[in-house]
């Protein structure tokens, strides 16, 4: 990956985060965060694997179709720039 890649699947992910993090609603369920990246071009199987991966990192934690961020990634979300 290139530094820009990295940077941008950063600024991704701290997005996605910010939204699991919503505290009136709970979480986000996965179907809105695909059809906002789908609208940005971002394909079924990449957004299953950004997700997979923030997920596996434990950035986030799914129930069912909805997505909440964990301590562990509000704190992510806040040390990366963009």
């Amino acid at each position: 990956m290139t530094p820009q890649q990295i940077a941008a699947l950063r600024a991704i992910g701290r997005t996605i985060i910010e939204v699991c993090a919503e505290e009136p609603i709970g979480g986000a369920p996965g179907g809105i965060i695909f059809a906002a990246l789908q609208a940005q071009g971002c394909s079924l199987h990449q957004y299953e694997q950004i997700m997979s991966g923030l997920t596996r990192a434990g950035m986030i934690e799914r129930d069912g179709d909805c997505y909440t961020a964990t301590a562990r990634g509000r704190a992510f979300a806040g040390l990366v720039t963009a």
